[in-house]
């Protein structure tokens, strides 16, 4: 049984109340935490669901997923916990494990944005806020996923490019560097560092880390956090504050600060319903606060509470974003995007920045074959690829196409902030040819049609992800292949003839070499 420090258990319940603590306690240290998973509505048909496996071949039914009341539209709940390690649909990303109490961002997300915006995820690693978001928001929004740890930051990139929504921007800065930067959002989530109280029941190491200090040191550093960003946030826009944390101190303190010192407005959310078992706020204000309580909801332990910025609601950000590149585009300040039908030239950048192009080449458009992509415009007709893209060429010789739907935003934003991620990740030019990259291969807006492919067996999915040789079908051109499992694509093979190379990231690849004996996954979407 764990044991709780004794500054916790005296504070919390002091600040709860015996009852409500006891309950929290015995979640705590007696109860098991719920095992959830998020569908990729991206990825995922109209009508697919949840069904786990006793293995991939035999299709035995285990049980079917639970609806979170709170998501019901793609968060589930599930009976055991799958080996998410050996599941092929987890890499490529048609699922996200992600903790179910985090999940309430998308009933936020689908209450209060009813039209396309910009948002900035201000701390998103490892990535699951930021897809759920995703998921949630109305089609044609721009989401800015940033996360200020370097080495946090990859793995971000990696769990959006697993995702493979074209409309995010992944980013590696301090709050500080957007207030430089002068972009404006029309929504802003800070899950903000916090004590992790909330993760006592997983994680035995943050019960082992926590202290009053700590606590005071995260209550302000919080507050930095949030005011370095307010400046970011259009008049009228939302804040989104969310914590792991049970103290008053980083959470209804927090918010009273920010409502006193910032001129925020709360904003109470409609239709939780009793059942979920959320609870309000511990300290008298009339401030509407949202907590998430292991014994009491199912669920492991977050806060979040979402305040307005004073002043007028202002224009829609992307649409006067589009309003300036429209205007310098009139004045001839603004570069003209390239496409497949058009000559150009990629610009200068950084070498290091995702997107960002390099040296001034010619043939950047010339080596992107146009069928890879699908357009991101509805009114083309079938068949019409490559179109309604910018396309750029880093120093490194990567290629990326970035919707130019946003491309002015994608300047604006490499200019002044470290982008390591952006749109679609094509491939790299080694001076014989493009080799498509992974992110294409899980992109949504890939075109299968334009490669050959080849659907692997479950033990032959597992080895490709264990970046293993894996034979191909000896009909099979020698050219780079799709490789798919049951018709889900999980990355490329170049085929040689009398072998194929592997190219599956290598900093993704499955570590592991032990296969349990019993394999349960989701096999069934």
């Amino acid at each position: 049984m764990k044991t709780l420090p004794e500054d916790f258990i005296k504070y919390t319940q002091e600040l709860m109340g015996d009852e409500l603590f006891q309950q929290l306690k015995r979640g705590i240290t007696e109860q098991e935490a719920p095992t959830s998973i998020r569908l990729n509505p991206f990825k995922c048909k109209e009508g697919e669901d949840v069904r786990m496996e006793n293995s991939p071949e035999d299709g035995e039914r285990q049980v079917e997923g639970e609806p979170i009341p709170w998501c019901p539209s793609t968060g589930r709940y599930l009976s055991s916990r799958p080996n998410f390690t050996f599941d092929p649909w987890l890499h490529a990303g048609k699922y996200y494990v992600q903790e179910a109490s985090s999940m309430f961002v998308d009933l936020v997300i689908r209450q209060l944005v009813h039209a396309p915006v910009m948002m900035l995820d201000l701390c998103a690693a490892p990535g699951g806020k930021s897809t759920a978001v995703r998921a949630a928001l109305p089609e044609g929004s721009l989401l800015f996923s940033n996360e200020p740890m370097r080495t946090r930051s990859q793995i971000l990139a990696e769990n959006i490019q697993k995702f493979g929504h074209p409309d995010m921007i992944v980013t590696n800065n301090y709050p500080r560097d957007y207030r430089k930067s002068k972009l404006q959002f029309d929504v802003i989530l800070t899950d903000v560092p916090c004590s992790g109280e909330g993760m006592f029941r997983k994680d035995d190491g943050a019960i082992e880390e926590w202290s009053l200090q700590n606590v005071d040191n995260c209550w302000h550093l919080q507050r930095e956090i949030v005011s370095d960003i307010w400046g970011s946030l259009k008049p009228g826009g939302i804040l989104i504050y969310s914590t792991c944390t049970f103290n008053a101190h980083e959470d209804e303190e927090n918010i009273a600060w920010i409502c006193e010192e910032l001129g925020a407005e709360p904003v109470a959310l409609t239709g939780i319903d009793d059942s979920w078992n959320i609870t309000g706020n511990l300290i008298g204000s009339n401030i509407p606060v949202y907590r998430f309580l292991p014994g009491k909801t199912r669920g492991e332990g977050i806060f979040l509470a979402v305040l307005r910025k004073e002043g007028e609601e202002e224009e829609n950000v992307l649409l006067s974003y589009a309003a300036k590149a429209e205007k310098d585009r009139k004045k001839g300040k603004a570069k003209k995007g390239m496409n497949a039908d058009q000559k150009g030239k990629a610009g200068k950048g950084n070498k290091n920045n995702a997107g960002k192009a390099g040296k001034s080449n010619k043939n950047v458009l010339t080596m992107i074959p146009g069928n890879w992509i699908r357009s991101t415009s509805d009114a083309l007709e079938d068949g019409e690829y490559g179109m309604g893209y910018d396309y750029q060429k880093t120093e490194d010789g990567d290629v990326y196409a970035i919707p130019q739907r946003w491309q002015y935003i994608h300047e604006l934003a490499k200019n002044s902030l470290k982008v390591i991620h952006a749109g679609i990740k094509l491939g790299t030019d080694k001076g014989k040819g493009l080799i498509p990259d992974q992110c294409l291969a899980l992109s949504t807006m890939l075109n299968t049609d334009a490669f050959p492919q080849e659907d692997l067996s479950y033990e032959d999915a597992i080895r490709y992800l264990r970046k293993e040789a894996v034979n191909l079908h000896v009909d099979s051109p020698k050219k780079y292949v799709l490789v798919t499992y049951q018709g889900v694509p999980l990355g490329w093979e170049k085929n040689i003839g009398n072998r194929a190379n592997n190219l599956y990231p290598q900093e993704w690849k499955i570590k592991s070499s032990h296969v349990p004996e019993k394999v349960i996954i989701v096999n069934s979407l």
